[in-house]
This record gives C-alpha cells, sequence and structure tokens, in this order.
C-alpha cells in the first residue's frame, strides 16, 4: 500500500504554529493584576459629594425613633445646662411641623410643661419657647388646648419682656390665637393692657410688634369693642393711621374699621378729627389700606355727623373714583372687591343726605353699570342695586 509521507514543514510555518499556540495558551492563563500603589485622597480638596458619614447638627438634640421621640426632648427640658435645653427645642420646634407629632404633644399632657420655660432666666430659652408655641398655635387642636393651660397668663407677662426678640415672639401667639374666636374671648380681659402698650414709646420702633398688637385689638374688639373704646381705642389707633409703615396702616384701619360699629364710637370718631386720616387713605398705595380706611368710613357714615363731614371733606369723588376703576387681572380684581363693596355701600349712606343724592345723581350711570353687567360679581351688583334705588328713591 502506498503509505502518504507527510509534508516537511518551512522554518517560517513552525514559527507561526509556535505563536498561535503560545497565544493560545497565554489566553487560557489568568492575568495578574499589577499591584500599584494608590496614594489616599487629599481630604482638603475632597469634594462634599463624595464625603460619606452622618450629619450632626451641634444646634440641635439627638432625637429618638418613633414615639420616643417627644418624651425623650421633654425630658432634656428640665436639664440644668441652658445649652441642651436649647437643642431639645430646637428639634422640638422641628418636630412639630409634623401633625402627628403634635398631636402627640397635646395628647399626652406635654403642652403643660412649658410653662416652667417661659419663667426661665435665660431670654433665648423664652425666646425659643414662644417660638414653639407659635407652631404649635398652626393647628386648632393645639390652640384649644393652649387656651384652657395656664399658659395664657404667662405668655401676657413675656409682653414687658426685657428681650426684644422675645416679646415679639409672645405678641405673634397672642395674635394667632385671637384669630380664633375663642381665642379672641379669652385675649378680652388682656386689652387694656394691650391698649398701654400700644401707647409707650418704647415701641415706636418695633414696627412689627405695632402691627402684631393692634391685628389682636382688632380681632378682639370685632367681637367686643366696649373695652378698647373704654381706654381711648379711637383716639390711640387713630395716631396709628399715618404711621410710614404700611402695615401698620393696614391694621390700624383694620381695627379702626372694628371699633366703628357702635354709636359711641362713631361719635369719637368725628369727635376726634378721624375722618381727615381715613379720607386720605383711600389714595393710599396699598389696596388692604385702602379697604379697610373704606369700611370705617362705611361705618361712620351711618349717623347724620359722619355723613355731613365726608361731604364737606370731599370725600364722595374719591369714591366714585375708586368704584370707576377696574383691573384687567382677575386676581388683583378679586383682591379689590372689598374696597368696591365698601365703596358701594358708603355711597349709599350719603345718598340719603340731600347733597349726596343731588351729586350721585349725576353719577347714576356709574352705579347702573355696576349693577347690571352678568360677568360683575354678585355681590357687587347687589350692593350697587341697592345703591341705585337708594339714590333714585322718590317720595
Amino acid at each position: 500500500m502506498f503509505t502518504p509521507v507527510a509534508r516537511q514543514r518551512l522554518p517560517g510555518e513552525q514559527l507561526k504554529t509556535i505563536r498561535t499556540k503560545a497565544d493560545r495558551v497565554t489566553s487560557l492563563t489568568p492575568r495578574r493584576r499589577s499591584r500599584r500603589t494608590v496614594a489616599p485622597p487629599d481630604r482638603r480638596t475632597l469634594d462634599i459629594s463624595e464625603m460619606t458619614g452622618v450629619h450632626i447638627d451641634p444646634s440641635r438634640a439627638p432625637v429618638a425613633f418613633g414615639r420616643l421621640a417627644i418624651p425623650e426632648l421633654f425630658a432634656q427640658l428640665v436639664e440644668p445646662d441652658a445649652a441642651r435645653r436649647l437643642r431639645a427645642l430646637a428639634s422640638l420646634c422641628d418636630l412639630t411641623h409634623d401633625p402627628e407629632r403634635l398631636y402627640q404633644v397635646v395628647s399626652e399632657g406635654f403642652l403643660d410643661q412649658l410653662e416652667v420655660l417661659l419663667k426661665d432666666g435665660d431670654a433665648a430659652v423664652r425666646t425659643r419657647t414662644c417660638e414653639l408655641l407659635h407652631l404649635v398655635t398652626s393647628h386648632n387642636i393645639a390652640r384649644q388646648a393652649l387656651l384652657s393651660s395656664p399658659l395664657l397668663a404667662r405668655l401676657s407677662q413675656l409682653l414687658d419682656d426685657p428681650s426684644p426678640l422675645c416679646r415679639t415672639r409672645a405678641h405673634r401667639v397672642m395674635n394667632s390665637l385671637a384669630l380664633l374666636p375663642a381665642g379672641a374671648k379669652a385675649l378680652q380681659a388682656l386689652v387694656p393692657k394691650l391698649m398701654l402698650k400700644l401707647q409707650e414709646e418704647q415701641e415706636e420702633k418695633e414696627e412689627e410688634v405695632q402691627a402684631l398688637l393692634l391685628s389682636t385689638l382688632s380681632c378682639c374688639s370685632r367681637l367686643d369693642a366696649a373695652p378698647a373704646l373704654s381706654h381711648r381705642g379711637v383716639t390711640l389707633i387713630g395716631r396709628k393711621l399715618s404711621h410710614a409703615c404700611s402695615n401698620i396702616r393696614r391694621e390700624a384701619a383694620g381695627a379702626m374699621m372694628a371699633l366703628s360699629v357702635i354709636v359711641i364710637a362713631m361719635s369719637q370718631v368725628c369727635e376726634a378729627a378721624v375722618l381727615p386720616v381715613l379720607a386720605d387713605l383711600l389714595r393710599d398705595q396699598d389696596v388692604d389700606v385702602q379697604a379697610n380706611a373704606a369700611g370705617a368710613i362705611m361705618n361712620t357714615v351711618v349717623i347724620t355727623t359722619g355723613k355731613h363731614q365726608c361731604l364737606e371733606l370731599d370725600v364722595l369723588p374719591v369714591l366714585l373714583e375708586l368704584l370707576s376703576q377696574r383691573k384687567p387681572d382677575v386676581e388683583e380684581e378679586q383682591r379689590r372687591k372689598a374696597l368696591v363693596l365698601y365703596s358701594l355701600r358708603a355711597l349709599t349712606s350719603l345718598a340719603e343726605a340731600p347733597e349726596g343724592r343731588r351729586r350721585l345723581l349725576l353719577q347714576l350711570p356709574l352705579l347702573v353699570g355696576r349693577s347690571e353687567p352678568p360677568e360683575e360679581d354678585a355681590d357687587i351688583r347687589r350692593a350697587a342695586r341697592t345703591a341705585v334705588n337708594v339714590v333714585t328713591w322718590t317720595p
């Protein structure tokens, strides 16, 4: 038989085969990683996003987990160190933003423990406690609990606190309580003290305190204006109507409107020369100031003396000008609704005087234009129709 003879490989082919086998073995053999020494990062140039760890705020106390947080923090409020009490109060201020934690504070009786802190010798602790109470009064259940607790009497004493910031925080708490009818009723006994604070010279530079004080008096006077009137309320509040701060002018005009619902107060407004100042406020740049001033005039012109003084002051053209102004913005026009309503009602009362009716008969198309359009607000249409009926009435 014929036996095939293997062909001898040339030197180049043998070298190629050897390289192919070597590459195959190399690919199957795991490569060793080179041991390179990596320098540690420089902490001075490390990015904040690359840093790990828990952020600890030194101004706040550590908070326990779950329902243990509130009891643990209130337990730290009796510590002799004022710094620890401040840190616990700061953490409580953060936690009370949660309604569940706030309900726990009220329902488990922790609120009464704050009375001791209101008497603390450290002004910062008293201030932070008032801040916590102000956060607590943002919910109705906490306001009700605060009104039934002995904290209210202690808060009234903080109105004379030597620390300006503490006084401001106390006034904020009082104002939050006065927004509730039950709170305004509970604060009626403090109206004489609030009126005394209003005339003190040391508060002349504290604009926020004066605005809060006037707002609290306004809420209390809506419920019962007699306590403020018996302590020269019209005279003292009338001095604030010409203040440089718009917030104080707004709150003073609102308080004057709340006082002038009583006939005695209407006469005092006429006798104390308050109507000229209110007439000037109708041209104020702030819409809320204009609305409150128009409301006070609306109440005062109910009596005959008020009608005659407003006609002599030439208030009628100003009210008609406010009535004729319209804003293209729907939101801004809605904001002016109270101003338009008060102006229409004031014009209605002025139309009861012969001179006022004679002048308003010349401006009757303006009143009719406010009473007929269907796109006009329903309350404004109703008030304008009443004004038209009074102006056009004949015996």
